[in-house]
């Protein structure tokens, strides 16, 4: 559905999922011209030591080589998880295999991907692992030695835990900026908590910006944030805000927090995607809930005035996608906009789509759970030819172990 503001009624079944449905060409990355389209996968996991199960959108060099994580496989008995490379003809390299063992200090199960700096090295987060078991920060130099920069101590220390989906963001002093799905202080969300949003130092010293309440402020951040502004960031929370249906926040580089939106059940409600911002410094996210059909919507929000415009109501069943996230929406120079869902679809396995600036919506990719894979729960990116970039969860059915893509236009 295109382009309408209105009011919905508040969902009659409020249901909690965080769902384990639980989230590049190659030089320049541009616009894309949405024509004929076929799918290639590029890589397919075997579950060993190259990895399995990637939620997390990628990553790409000057040279044109992409990275990313999975949540298993490496070398520690399917468990710890990686980070990869492939090159540009799908050659992998594995740069990092976390250690999940009992006593290991090393971070395990990454859930998001990484960011690359300058020098060639990668920043990431793990959901679990490092000293005390609660999740880590960590960089990966350009030879692919490991450094754990801070392990999270969890809400016993008012600390946070499991970092979820999404990015890291690094500023020019190299400070790294991130959330946290739980700890920092219990809410009626949550008795694992309700999250944090934190900064590390290049030393590793955590700074807590915020700690969620599930109050009128959110709960479980389960998304990366986004730079806006005069150092400046954006984020969503799943949950919380006045109605309990989450809210897009605004944190500054000293913790300055502020609501521009909350999600009154107006235009969905769950937002568990992060956000993304265009040239106006306008902001496009998902709802992973609600909407007319109760599907998940698309929405933008106004910089100029702060105003909702729901952009897209995903009808679900084999016509469209649903329950969108936890990867983000991706823009193009012209202002179309493109992600995933990991779920309905024609065959029931997610879908990848395109929406004009008008909201008017073109299914671009049809997954079946076959070699090419199925419920992509990635953020995709776009190479200078206009190609899609992105990951799967699962090849062939439930089976083992997913896939990394291109669709090519």
């Amino acid at each position: 559905m295109a382009n309408k503001n209105r009011n919905t009624p508040y969902p009659k079944a409020l249901r909690m999922l965080l769902t384990s449905a639980v989230a590049l060409g190659l030089v320049c990355f541009a616009g894309l011209a949405a024509q004929a389209q076929t799918l290639e996968t590029i890589l397919s996991f075997n579950g060993q030591q190259d990895g399995a199960y990637s939620s997390a959108g990628l990553t790409h060099d000057a040279g044109g080589n992409l990275y990313g994580t999975t949540q298993a496989g490496g070398i520690f008995n399917f468990n710890g998880g990686t980070v990869f490379r492939i090159n540009r003809v799908g050659q992998e390299t594995v740069l990092h295999s976390f250690c999940a063992e009992t006593n290991c200090a090393d971070g395990s199960t990454p859930y998001g991907g990484v960011i690359l700096d300058s020098a060639g090295n990668l920043y990431g987060a793990t959901s679990a692992g490092g000293s005390l078991g609660f999740g880590a920060v960590f960089k990966i130099d350009s030879t692919g030695n490991e450094t754990v920069l801070y392990s999270f101590k969890g809400l016993a220390s008012g600390d946070g835990a499991s970092p979820a989906y999404g990015n890291l963001v690094r500023d020019a002093a190299g400070n790294l900026y991130g959330v946290t799905l739980n700890g920092g202080l219990t809410c009626s969300y949550s008795t694992a908590g309700c999250g944090i949003v934190y900064k590390i130092d290049p030393a590793g010293n955590e700074t807590i910006l915020h700690t969620f309440t599930g109050g009128i402020d959110g709960a479980l951040p389960s998304a990366d944030l986004i730079a806006g502004s005069g150092g400046n960031f954006f984020g969503t929370t799943f949950r919380g805000g006045p109605a309990g249906c989450g809210v897009v926040y605004k944190i500054g580089p000293t913790g300055t927090f502020t609501v521009p939106y909350d999600f009154n059940c107006e235009f969905g409600w769950g937002p568990n995607a992060g956000l993304v911002r265009d040239s106006s410094g306008n902001l496009f996210g998902t709802t992973a809930f609600g909407g007319t059909w109760s599907r998940g919507t698309v929405f933008k929000l106004s910089r100029a005035t702060g105003a909702a415009t729901d952009l897209h109501d995903f009808l679900g069943g084999t016509g469209d996608g649903c329950a969108p996230g936890p990867g983000n929406l991706t823009l193009d120079a012209a202002g179309n906009i493109y992600g995933t869902t990991p779920d309905c679809g024609a065959s029931g396995y997610g879908i990848i789509f395109k929406l004009d600036p008008a909201g008017n919506e073109t299914i671009l990719y049809n997954f079946a759970a076959n070699a090419n894979g199925g419920i992509p729960q990635t953020t995709l990116l776009i190479d200078g030819a206009g190609n899609l970039w992105g990951t799967s969860y699962f090849i062939n059915g439930f089976g083992c172990c997913g896939t990394v893509f291109k669709l090519t236009p």
